[in-house]
C-alpha cells in the first residue's frame, strides 16, 4: 500500500510542476485523492459490496468533483491534473502511465451492456475537455487534443484532434515516455485552410498564364487598314454606293 502511494506521489510530481511538497500532494490534489479512494471501491465492486462501493464514489464524486465508476479498472501511476469535471465510466480500461485532464470523459454511446467504455493503453494523455466514447482501444503513447470527441480506434503512438477525432500521423516520432505536451497539436481546420488557399494560388497562377498567352496571341495577329474594311461594303458584301 505504502509502495503504491509513493508511486502515486511521484507520478504527480513528475507530471506537474506546481506540486512543490509531498504535503501539497497528499493535500490538495484531488486527482489522488479520488484514485485512492477508487482503489478501495473497486475492491469493494469485485467483491459483491456494489451498493456500497457506488455510495463511496458518489460520496468522492462530491467531494473532488470527479466521478470514477467503481467497476473501472485503471493502472499504476494513473494522474488526473486538476480533475474538475472527469467522468470515467463502469467498463473503462486504463492503462500505466496515464494522464487525464480537467473535463475529460471516458464513457458510452447508448445502453448497450458489456464493454461499452473505452480502453487507454499506457501512456497516454487526453487533454482539457476531451471525450472519448465508446467501446474503442486508445493505443500506447497517444495523444489526445483538448475538445477532441473520440469515436474510433485509434493506433499507437498518434495524435488526435477535432470533432470527430481525426488522426494526425507524427513523422519519424514515436511516443515511449509520458508526453505531456497536448497543447502542441496542428489544427485540422486550418490545415484545410491551408490546403484552400494553395489550391487557389495554383488557379491564380495558371489563369494569370493563359491570360498573359492570350493578350501575346491577339498582338501578334496583323491589323486590318482602315482602308479595306470601308471597302468591304454592307453586310451582304455589295460594293459602296
Amino acid at each position: 500500500m505504502f509502495d503504491r502511494l509513493r508511486s502515486d506521489i511521484r507520478a504527480v510530481k513528475e507530471r506537474d510542476p506546481a506540486a512543490t511538497s509531498t504535503l501539497s500532494v497528499l493535500t490538495n490534489y484531488p486527482g489522488l485523492k479520488a484514485i485512492r479512494a477508487h482503489r478501495r471501491q473497486h475492491w469493494l465492486h469485485t467483491h459483491g459490496w456494489v451498493y456500497l462501493a457506488r455510495a463511496w464514489s458518489q460520496w468522492t464524486r462530491h467531494r473532488t468533483g470527479i466521478e470514477i465508476h467503481p467497476g473501472a479498472r485503471i493502472g499504476e501511476r494513473f494522474f488526473i491534473d486538476h480533475g474538475m469535471g472527469v467522468v470515467i465510466g463502469e467498463t473503462t480500461v486504463i492503462g500505466e502511465d496515464v494522464t487525464l485532464y480537467q473535463g475529460v470523459t471516458l464513457c458510452g454511446t447508448g445502453k448497450e451492456r458489456g464493454k461499452r467504455h473505452p480502453t487507454l493503453d499506457d501512456c497516454v494523455v487526453v487533454g482539457v475537455g476531451a471525450s472519448v466514447l465508446g467501446n474503442i482501444t486508445i493505443g500506447r503513447g497517444t495523444r489526445v487534443g483538448g475538445g477532441a470527441v473520440v469515436v474510433n480506434d485509434v493506433p499507437p503512438n498518434c495524435t488526435v484532434v477535432g470533432v470527430p477525432g481525426r488522426i494526425v500521423v507524427r513523422e519519424g516520432e514515436r511516443v515511449e515516455t509520458v508526453d505531456l505536451h497536448h497543447e502542441d497539436l496542428p489544427d485540422p481546420v486550418v490545415e484545410m485552410f491551408r490546403c484552400m488557399q494553395r489550391r487557389i494560388d495554383r488557379l491564380e497562377n495558371r489563369l494569370a498564364t493563359d491570360e498573359a498567352r492570350t493578350s501575346e496571341r491577339e498582338e501578334r495577329r496583323p491589323a486590318v487598314p482602315v482602308g479595306e474594311a470601308r471597302d468591304h461594303g454592307g453586310p451582304d458584301g455589295d460594293p459602296p454606293s
